[in-house]
């Protein structure tokens, strides 16, 4: 198999590289990407875990001349490719897999097991399109490497490991991405869509993503026989007034006008029958954008949790406990408008107007929003990139069949068609914030 250096050089002897005919290049490093993108889906590596990953894409930067640093943190690579005065452009792309049995029958699907951080063995599968921004990621520096006389400025490749997990971001620049290596201009991403026919893109300017907050309640009790439940009180029972209270913080305490979910993912407690227990357990996935309206929800959670545990007559010291997990804590994803803007722009003259569509933002939680949130205010922008066959997508219109949703263990994208707009969207809109 050719290298990407040998298919770059292919691409410098072809007539001189511009914009307008990306098209034409990405389409002959086409059959190499495609390659890459099937040996990173078939060889996914759990959050924390991208060893191998990191080194193939540390492998791939260095053959296309990039100053590469590796175990960034953890598993994140950092790849920078210096080319004169002007602006520094990062372009992002997570590289973690997710514990789900692939079962889309592909020829080419997963089939790796590991244990994972309990010690069980799981699948993993990149349930989430890693593959496709990874491969979209190298496939855009290899045409920015190509095209290199038609820009100036530094180019900044960062590989971010532990996404699903809400790590990754917050290592790498705990250990100095912007400090150590480089402050950049503008950053942009990309996420593929399980809801948006492969080809085209979705941009949301403003809020794209939400916070993200796991908290867990211990709801205590006092246990006895399920034969005699007035000399007891039952976490059971308070629990499920709790699950129904919380149902209000967001229908009569917060703003219509501010989105927030307070969802109850698990419950569990007791251990038969005729037992009632001494404590329940739940755990909840708090979304919002507003910052303002994340520390209502937790504040609300405390106060409602205690308030129903006392008026049940349970003494205070027995008072439910609302844990939030800070270390997995992600802010909402905020798109600066006018970079947003500059992109949609860019991909529109690119890929043509009718290929871009304007995005609504959604629940969903990206640790990308932290690039955005240091002291130094810098503008970041994510764009949608469509991965569901053309012809599925059409056919789910006209039935009302569900498409499978990301981190589904059925959700295979169209990855010829979205790699290649993938490539070209990312591509058109560095080129452009380098020549703006």
């Amino acid at each position: 198999m050719k290298t990407l250096i040998a298919s770059i050089a292919l691409l410098s002897s072809a007539s001189a590289a511009t914009a307008s005919n990306l098209d034409q290049q990405v389409t002959r490093a086409l059959p190499e990407l495609e390659a890459l993108y099937l040996h990173l889906h078939q060889n996914p590596e759990l959050s924390l875990q991208e060893k191998k990953t990191g080194a193939r894409l540390a492998a791939e930067l260095k053959q296309l001349g990039f100053k590469v640093t590796e175990r960034v943190g953890g598993y994140g690579v950092v790849g920078l490719l210096k080319n004169g005065e002007g602006p520094t452009v990062m372009i992002r792309a997570d590289t973690d897999g997710l514990p789900i049995i692939e079962q889309t029958g592909k020829p080419y699907a997963s089939k790796v097991r590991v244990k994972d951080a309990n010690n069980n063995t799981v699948g993993v599968m990149h349930g989430c399109g890693h593959d496709i921004h990874m491969t979209s990621f190298i496939g855009a520096a290899e045409q920015l490497v190509a095209n290199r006389d038609k820009w100036q400025g530094t180019l900044m490749m960062v590989a971010q490991p532990a996404e699903e997990v809400g790590a990754g971001a917050k290592a790498m620049l705990k250990e100095g991405l912007f400090s150590q290596f480089a402050k950049p201009d503008h950053v942009l991403g990309l996420h593929v869509s399980a809801a948006l026919p492969a080809g085209k893109v979705a941009i949301s300017p403003g809020y794209a993503l939400a916070n993200v907050d796991s908290v867990d309640i211990i709801v205590k009790g006092q246990g006895g026989h399920g034969a005699y439940p007035h000399t007891t009180i039952d976490p059971v029972v308070l629990a499920s007034r709790i699950v129904l209270g919380i149902q209000t913080i967001t229908s009569r305490e917060i703003s219509p006008l501010k989105p927030s979910v307070i969802t109850v993912g698990s419950i569990h407690g007791g251990s038969k029958h005729n037992i009632i227990s001494n404590e329940v357990k739940l755990q909840l996935t708090l979304r919002s954008y507003d910052r303002e309206v994340r520390d209502q929800q937790i504040a609300a959670l405390e106060r409602l949790t205690k308030g129903i545990a006392l008026s049940a007559g349970l003494p205070e010291a027995l008072a439910p406990v609302v844990y939030v997990h800070e270390e997995e804590s992600i802010p909402s994803t905020y798109n600066e408008p006018a970079l947003a803007n500059r992109v949609t722009d860019s991909i529109r003259n690119e890929l043509g107007e009718a290929q871009v569509l304007k995005s609504d933002p959604v629940m969903a939680g990206e640790d990308f929003g932290l690039y955005g949130r240091t002291e130094d205010n810098i503008p970041i922008t994510i764009f949608w990139l469509g991965g569901v066959n053309p012809e599925e997508y059409q056919r789910a219109q006209q039935t009302g069949e569900p498409l499978p949703s990301l981190h589904s263990s059925k959700f295979a994208p169209d990855y010829p068609l979205a790699i290649r707009t993938g490539v070209r969207a990312m591509t058109a809109s560095a080129l452009d914030l380098f020549n703006q």
